[in-house]
């Protein structure tokens, strides 16, 4: 999909492939150029699972990683801020989406000239009066977070394909010292089809043939032996959302490719979004102002070595977990009648994986996957990769496996009608619906894509008295009452975010009542809990019936 579409955008624009396109001269001392790509929620998962020929290309021949991080919250405006201005969400004060030039809570730590935190762009220009600087973004909020009074062209385009065609002629026309380049889709994609999903992969195939016409433009004009240019992204998503903790959410790829950049080099070192103003900096030789926290990725050039970084940030991939969830990071699942044959691999074929079905934290002394075996019972699969002497971080796969013969233990309402921000305004829709499922999540529920509501009840069996801890992870809001008792108040509109709260439990039942809603945007639904020698984990569907 992505080749064809970059072929058809090609041959609209009227540009033109150059042989050996991706080959970067080494010891140029012709003007740099540097030119950002910022993908608006494209994550690692979605760039080694999609087809990726042009990142590929530039992974070989330049530097990368895919564990950098984002800011918190994992929110556009506050990353996109992050990334332009060197610093973090306390200093520049860009808190969320919501924030405004004219309406904001928490001013900057300092100001430049258009009185918000200086960016990439107002330094550029104080140093660089003659500079050539652009801008060109698909999502119009964008262009408020940067000081307009510095740059030589910015454009506001509709969709991708124009804004990638408006910047490939702007690099013909004006070949830049520096142009930002914004692609608002694939986050476009994932609200509406989920991160995961077969179409966000697509969406991620498109934005790497975009990034490729953009390439195959500073080739056309000869400035591609000098230009550095970097990928990156300002979050990830789980679901049908992102704004939330997860590691889903939080890491992000960062590809450096072109002038100066070691060849297929991996980055080793923690890298987050605010070092990609200061990369920039770095690379067009201009100081970056006192308040940035941000640092150069200078390791990533030929002739500078990687700090020494204490302890061992780079470990082993996890171990991928089959069957996987649709649309999550993890695998697992519920699964009604057949039982499912788990299989666990490993992208090196060396690293050994072990797993345990107990609770209990995988070792060398755990079992040793060795073939496919069966999911027997509800269980939460914990597995971790050993290579050499390091190893990698433990995945979670909870199976929830219940009988054709089971009942759904869980009664539900569905509730549409006006606006709705909070819980509470749940008591003023109208009742459309209700039913019975499986578990407390919108897996398998019908619903319209915004405005909607449930409020979910069911009784839990304890079987042990002890300190329980649930939690509910939503976008938007929920609210979660054990025997009537409020325990996780994760209200309001928001994205996807995870709350949690104690409560004391003897054995028996307990009464559990869920209230949720979705106001706009994204949908994400999951309520868990952990307690004496349960694992944090789903509510097992077997020990869950209707009231």
């Amino acid at each position: 999909m992505g080749v064809s579409i970059r072929i058809l955008i090609l041959l609209i624009s009227g540009l033109f492939s150059v042989a050996g396109l991706y080959s970067c001269a080494a010891g140029n001392k012709e003007k740099p150029h540097v030119i950002v790509i910022g993908v608006d929620g494209m994550s690692p998962d979605g760039i080694r699972q999609a087809a990726t020929p042009v990142m590929d290309k530039m992974m070989e021949g330049g530097a990368w990683t895919l564990q950098a991080r984002c800011m918190l919250p994992s929110s556009s405006s506050t990353n996109w801020a992050s990334m332009i201005m060197g610093a973090s969400v306390s200093q520049h004060g860009i808190t969320s989406n919501e924030w405004e030039r004219d309406d904001h809570v928490l001013p900057p730590v300092v100001t430049g000239s258009e009185d918000i935190f200086p960016t990439i762009f107002g330094v550029l220009r104080q140093q660089r009066p003659q500079a050539e600087i652009g801008a060109v973004y698909h999502w119009e909020g964008f262009g408020r977070l940067f000081e307009k009074s510095a740059v030589n062209y910015n454009v506001h385009c509709d969709n991708e394909i124009i804004t990638a065609r408006t910047a490939a002629q702007y690099i013909m026309t004006d070949k830049p010292d520096f142009l930002f380049i914004h692609l608002d889709h694939v986050d476009g994609v994932g609200h509406h089809f989920g991160h995961g999903s077969r179409e966000y992969y697509q969406s991620v195939s498109r934005a790497d043939s975009l990034i490729g016409l953009i390439l195959d433009a500073t080739a056309s004009v000869g400035i591609l032996n000098n230009t550095l240019f970097i990928v990156t992204a300002d979050h990830g998503g789980i679901g049908f959302g992102h704004g939330g903790e997860t590691p889903a959410e939080v890491e992000i790829p960062f590809i450096l490719y072109g002038r100066g950049i070691k060849n297929g080099h991996l980055i080793k070192i923690p890298v987050m979004t605010y070092d990609n103003a200061a990369t920039v900096a770095f690379a067009l030789g201009i100081e970056v102002p006192y308040a940035w926290i941000g640092r150069p990725l200078k390791g990533a050039f030929k002739g500078y070595d990687e700090p020494a970084v204490s302890g061992n940030m780079l470990l082993p991939a996890e171990p991928e977990i089959e069957p996987d969830l649709e649309l999550y990071a993890a695998g697992g699942g519920l699964f009604r009648g057949d039982k499912p044959i788990i299989r666990l691999t490993h992208e090196n074929q060396k690293a050994e994986i072990y797993y345990t079905t107990d609770g209990s934290e995988p070792t060398r002394s755990s079992i040793l996957y060795t073939k496919p075996f069966t999911a027997e019972k509800t269980m939460v699969l914990q597995a971790r990769a050993f290579l050499e002497k390091d190893s990698s971080q433990v995945i979670n796969a909870p199976f929830r496996i219940v009988s054709e013969a089971d009942n759904p233990g869980i009664s539900y309402q569905y509730f549409e009608g006006g606006q709705i921000t909070s819980c509470p305004g749940i008591a003023g829709l109208d009742k459309i619906s209700e039913g019975k499922t499986a578990e407390f999540s919108l897996a398998g529920l019908k619903h319209r894509p915004e405005q909607f509501a449930y409020v979910m009840e069911s009784e839990l069996t304890i079987h042990l008295e002890g300190e329980y801890k649930f939690y509910t992870r939503s976008d938007d809001g929920s609210r979660l009452f054990v025997n009537d008792q409020l325990v996780v108040n994760n209200d309001g509109d928001h994205g996807t975010e995870e709350k949690s709260g104690k409560v004391w439990l003897k054995n028996g039942s307990v009464r559990l009542r869920l209230e949720y809603f979705n106001a706009g945007g994204g949908h994400y639904l999951e309520v868990l809990y952990r307690g004496p020698g349960i694992v944090k984990q789903p509510l097992p569907p077997h020990l869950l019936r209707t009231t």
